[in-house]
């Protein structure tokens, strides 16, 4: 493959270090979420500028819930009232938003403002917005290969057709290219149990940034890097 010289169709976004960011500052965590949201807005918004199609943000795993309770209520007020504010942003924005994970482990004041943003969203033909919430992507995988079990074991399918495309069918990102560029704040070299599958192939890109002081720049350096990378898939 030629140096990648294009901007990436799809960034996904591992957005850590809010809690550090707070602890840092003699603040309580609530308050480093609150900030990260700002990093958020601004995300958005470049890569509306820069016509990126998908943006998939970390927003919350299935390990998040053993967080203290005082600390996921908050998140959880967050998240529902950020996707109330900002929904005549994304209107505006041309923004189409959607949710991945295991939604039913969300409040229903959550669901509730998941299902207006989408339904709200969903004629938009900008960016796609996409938060990843209770999202654990080995728990993706065993969902899809026990779907994919039912359906040979009733005889809906046969199990020599399953390939790499099949079972991609079957994951929570069935119809959303694989990220380009993975990008992960606060310096951190792990992956997190977060797309696993989808990102097989993606440039990674590591920010010593806690993720509320990753601002525009910082993404657009991102972006720079990832152009700058020969993305081989395997060949010479």
């Amino acid at each position: 493959m030629d140096i990648s010289n294009e901007t990436p169709r799809h960034i996904a976004i591992i957005m850590d270090g809010n809690g550090r960011w707070a602890n840092a500052r003699g603040l309580p965590r609530a308050e480093g979420h609150r900030a990260g949201a700002e990093s958020v807005r601004e995300a958005v918004e470049t890569c509306c500028q820069l016509k990126i199609d998908h943006l998939t943000l970390f927003a919350f795993s299935s390990e998040n819930w053993s967080r203290p309770e005082k600390e996921i209520n908050a998140l959880m007020n967050l998240l529902e009232r950020f996707l109330r504010e900002k929904l005549p942003e994304m209107l505006k924005q041309n923004v189409r938003f959607r949710a991945i994970g295991n939604l039913a482990e969300l409040p229903p004041k959550c669901r509730k403002q998941i299902d207006r943003a989408i339904a709200s969203t969903t004629e938009n033909t900008g960016l796609e917005l996409i938060l990843a919430l209770s999202y654990g992507s080995r728990e993706e995988i065993t969902a899809a290969a026990r779907e994919l079990a039912t359906k040979a074991a009733a005889g809906e399918i046969d199990p020599s057709s399953i390939n790499n495309e099949v079972f991609s069918e079957h994951l929570y990102t069935k119809d959303i290219p694989d990220p380009d560029l993975l990008i992960r704040t606060s310096g951190e070299l792990r992956i997190s149990n977060f797309l696993l599958w989808q990102i097989s192939y993606s440039e990674i890109v590591i920010s010593p940034k806690f993720w509320p002081d990753f601002k525009n720049a910082d993404l657009r350096a991102a972006i720079d890097e990832y152009a700058r990378r020969h993305r081989r898939f395997g060949a010479v």
